[in-house]
């Protein structure tokens, strides 16, 4: 038998979350239409700004216990790996695809990362997401495009989120043992 919520109106502890959330979303759209129109330094600050938004709704959500913002936070931090990574990879395709192949690794293991915790926690399991290791991922794909890094830092990235997927199926084997 499903059991469903009221749907509670917005007041103005969530009000300010759902903004972040949606600046960050309209950030993310203007870094990856800059990284197509080949301007990636302007791009990397619209991906700084972007994440700092993120992160900062992301907290917010989960402090005033905002369900509504607490769905669209992973979508939020999804559609930065999927529309600025697979930007990167478009873009730097024939050029050098050494940085394109690491941008489409990133993207792949960002996204295995997120499903090992999304699966995880609706198994049961308790799968705990680092807003660390969220910051991190931004902070260097924006550093990347902003100091034309973009080779080791999207590598950085990829390994950081291949370490994240192995971690989080370390702690629900864990959990399963105990």
């Amino acid at each position: 038998m499903a059991t469903y919520r009221r749907r509670l109106p917005a007041t103005s502890s969530t009000i300010p979350t759902r903004v972040l959330l949606t600046c960050s979303t309209t950030l993310i759209g203007a870094s990856a239409w800059l990284i197509l129109d080949d301007r990636p330094r302007p791009a990397g600050l619209a991906a700084a700004l972007a994440g700092v938004a993120g992160i900062a709704g992301g907290r917010f959500a989960v402090w005033n216990g905002d369900g509504l913002s607490r769905l669209f936070d992973p979508i939020v931090d999804r559609e930065f790996d999927g529309l600025i990574l697979g930007s990167i990879a478009w873009v730097e395709r024939a050029s050098r695809p050494g940085v394109a192949a690491a941008a489409l690794v990133a993207l792949g293991a960002s996204y295995l990362s997120s499903y090992v915790r999304a699966r995880g926690a609706s198994l049961g399991y308790d799968v705990q997401e680092s807003t660390v290791t969220r910051g991190t991922r931004y902070v260097l794909v924006a550093a990347g495009l902003g100091f034309g890094w973009l080779g080791w830092t999207l590598w950085a990235v990829a390994a950081l989120a291949v370490l994240a997927s192995l971690i989080r199926t370390i702690q629900v084997a864990k959990e399963e043992l105990v």
